[in-house]
């Protein structure tokens, strides 16, 4: 199963420079719990960080709710590397990516390294739950095919 199968798209973003009061009404307006952050380069969307819904509560309103206008994107954003996943990848080594760095979305970047995507644990979810619903209704169809081929 290839990343870029089950992938959300489009994706939304911001860039760094923007204030957290814009990223929040973005957010809203987009009906999403994150945003990744860019820098344009050569003319391309390139993802340097992610800010999440729990970055601005936890980062922002519960430290200091009251100077959080004049805050940035780019003063809530961890310090982490950002971990990436490649629209050809496959979705179990990104998977274990996820798990060892305790990430629930990775951007997902084409292959001149734009932001093409994110994928979510719940987007992995939804496709392993489909794909296992495929193999329960081959279990349970196989019984009767054979009765009907062998009767």
């Amino acid at each position: 199963m290839r990343v870029g199968d089950i992938c959300s798209r489009p994706v939304s973003y911001i860039r760094r420079d923007s204030s957290v009061v814009e990223a929040a009404k973005r957010m809203r307006e987009d009906h999403v719990g994150d945003l990744i952050v860019v820098e344009e380069r050569d003319g391309q969307r390139v993802p340097v960080g992610i800010l999440t819904d729990r970055d601005l509560v936890v980062g922002v309103l519960a430290k200091d709710g009251v100077h959080g206008d004049k805050l940035d994107v780019g003063d809530v954003l961890l310090g982490t590397p950002l971990l990436t996943a490649r629209e050809d990848e496959d979705l179990s080594p990104v998977l274990q990516r996820m798990r060892a760095f305790y990430v629930r979305r990775v951007p997902v970047l084409d292959e001149s390294g734009r932001l093409a995507g994110i994928l979510s644990l719940d987007d992995a979810i939804a496709a392993l739950t489909e794909a296992m619903d495929d193999v329960a209704a081959l279990v349970s169809s196989q019984p009767r095919h054979e009765a009907e081929r062998r009767p």
